[in-house]
């Protein structure tokens, strides 16, 4: 991605990466750790707490907060997670040392698989944690083929439309909507009338719920059974 990039800091402490060129984030500048685990662990993965196994996807891998949260709540809860993160422009290792995301984390074993997650190979399925089992995709949505009735959960944290609407297309709703499994859902930030249109086009039940720090809403989406 020919787009400068440059490390910042978030309104609760965390580090995010900011393109001057876009004014876009990876991450909310109100609090990217915050918002991370309200978007994605309240409102998404604890609705399968009582799942033994889940299989997650995520589109817009990037820093890899997304996953190594997961990573520790699949180790707290005792579930076993396949967690498939697709990303079209990896974060540089550099990037990764300078955001100190293993600053966040207390225990030992979330540090380290944290670098884990980062130094593992793409497109290939590498045990994280005994709980935790990840494949990083290097490819772009729209050449992605996805398997009928795959995944559990989607989290989509792609760049917002403002910014890269060509990755909020009802196609790829379409794809995304056809690969969760009977009851599963999908989960963004982004509260856009024309996103939340376009998501129930594909035929998802959409629900509006109260956003992170900084935003009135974000969306959830269900495949419903």
């Amino acid at each position: 991605m020919q787009v400068k990039r440059e490390i910042i800091v978030t309104a609760d402490g965390s580090k995010t990466i900011h393109m001057p060129e876009w004014n876009e984030n990876y991450h909310s500048s109100h609090g990217a750790l915050q918002e991370a685990e309200h978007v994605f662990l309240k409102y998404g993965l604890e609705c399968f707490k009582d799942q033994k196994e889940v299989s997650i996807f995520e589109v817009g891998f990037g820093t890899g907060l997304n996953a190594i949260l997961t990573c520790e709540e699949a180790e707290i809860n005792q579930q076993n997670i396949h967690y498939d993160g697709l990303e079209a422009y990896p974060v540089s290792a550099e990037e990764i040392e300078a955001l100190d995301y293993v600053s966040l984390f207390e225990n030992r074993e979330s540090k380290a698989n944290y670098l884990k997650i980062h130094a593992v190979s793409w497109d290939s399925n590498e045990i994280i944690s005994p709980s935790f089992t990840l494949r990083k995709i290097l490819q772009k949505l729209e050449k992605f083929t996805f398997e009928a009735e795959k995944y559990d959960l989607i989290y989509f944290d792609a760049f917002g439309p403002r910014t890269q609407e060509d990755m909020w297309q009802l196609a790829h709703f379409e794809k995304l909507f056809h690969t969760l499994k009977p009851n599963g859902i999908l989960v963004t930030y982004c509260a856009k009338g024309q996103v939340k249109r376009d998501l129930k086009s594909a035929g998802f039940t959409i629900e509006a719920l109260p956003g992170p720090p900084g935003k009135r809403e974000m969306t959830r989406a269900w495949k419903k059974a």
